[in-house]
């Protein structure tokens, strides 16, 4: 993957966003193993306990598994990546849809606009 940080935002929850999307986007499959801390980190140019942190989380979420001499793996549970997957879509359409307000776009205007969009 190809890491590149804002500065307004940790750098854990990038890298949890990051994978996040990997796993909604199937690049990430359900009982895939995760790269190592280490191997993340060198790849993403940060410290291993940042990683850590990042991994540490998305297991508390329960979107991975620690087997203790193994890795990290995602998660098989579909619910789980389903939901993720409604979650962060929900996101980023609010987030289309306050920037396209802030235009002065009414809500018609927003939904023709995505009906007619050109990039589809």
């Amino acid at each position: 993957m190809n890491w590149k940080f804002s500065d307004d935002v940790p750098i854990y929850l990038q890298i949890i966003e990051g994978i996040k999307t990997d796993i909604v986007s199937g690049r990430y499959k359900g009982s895939d193993r995760l790269p190592a801390v280490r191997e993340l980190a060198m790849d993403a140019g940060v410290n291993p306990n940042t990683v850590q942190r990042a991994y540490a989380e998305l297991e508390r979420q329960g979107l991975v598994q620690s087997e203790r001499t193994s890795g990290r793996f995602v998660s098989v549970d579909e619910d789980k990546i389903r939901e993720l997957r409604k979650d962060l879509s929900n996101e980023y359409i609010r987030e289309m849809y306050v920037h396209l307000r802030d235009l002065g776009m009414d809500d018609k205007d927003i939904v023709d606009a995505v009906k007619n969009w050109e990039g589809k």
